[in-house]
């Protein structure tokens, strides 16, 4: 099982437009970039794309052209959902996994494709491509958002979605020693937010649930390119 950081950004992804920010500025000169955050994970020759960002075309041709064989929607936010239209012509758009008010908020906006719908029931695992997939509700108001755990016999992952840190316990114990925990840290520790973790509060989530191993996604322009543990657009990471 591998999985490939398809990308690391928030909504708006860095460089920002327009923005001359030091970030943006330096993302500029460097050529480098974050695209808007999504996960790909490839397991036995098949691959399991987690949000379909509105960079999706991009991301794909970067990730080699995969096939992409199912997908996973943690949440109704445009940039977690809205590439999904990028399967027009490409390929027989893939079959959706969500929980229920997910699906129902962002599968008619595709009534222009056909594809298989599947509603998860949270915190009941459920088997995809040979993986089991948890998802587990997280709170990133005023829409229902989820993350997810996956296991297996390879190692594991678990990924927060957007949330803030008070999340429920039960959802917390779906964190706790992974392989790998992938958490969103929007902002610097300096800036508090009401929807969102800022890298501080990430960080101690990260510690709460042990993992062997983490990385910060969903960055925004604000957040250096120094701190410790950011994945970095087309990073990939094998498990065992």
């Amino acid at each position: 099982m591998n999985l490939h950081f398809l990308g690391t950004g928030d909504a708006v992804g860095t460089p920002k437009i327009g923005c001359t920010c030091e970030n943006c500025t330096f993302a500029q000169e460097h050529g480098i970039q974050r695209l808007r955050t999504s996960l790909l994970i490839e397991t036995e020759g098949e691959h399991l794309l987690i949000d379909t960002s509105p960079d999706l075309r991009q991301q794909l041709l970067c990730a080699g052209s995969p096939h992409i064989d199912a997908v996973i929607w943690t949440h109704g936010h445009y940039d977690h959902y809205s590439g999904f239209g990028e399967f027009y012509r490409i390929q027989e758009p893939p079959p959706v996994y969500a929980a229920d008010e997910t699906l129902s908020y962002c599968a008619p906006l595709f009534g222009f494709l056909s594809f298989q719908k599947h509603r998860i029931q949270p915190y009941t695992p459920c088997s995809l491509l040979g993986l089991s997939v948890t998802l587990f509700p997280v709170n990133h108001p005023p829409v229902p958002s989820f993350g997810l755990r996956i296991d297996s016999p390879e190692g594991s992952i678990a990924y927060t979605g957007d949330t803030r840190a008070d999340i429920p316990e039960r959802s917390k114990e779906l964190l706790s020693g992974v392989d790998l925990l992938v958490l969103d840290a929007i902002v610097p520790p300096e800036i508090r937010l009401t929807k969102h973790m800022n890298y501080e509060e990430a960080s101690g989530m990260a510690r709460e649930a042990g993992p062997r191993g983490f990385r910060f996604v969903h960055l925004s322009h604000l957040i250096p390119w120094i701190l410790p543990c950011l994945a970095q657009d087309g990073e990939s990471i094998r498990f065992p």
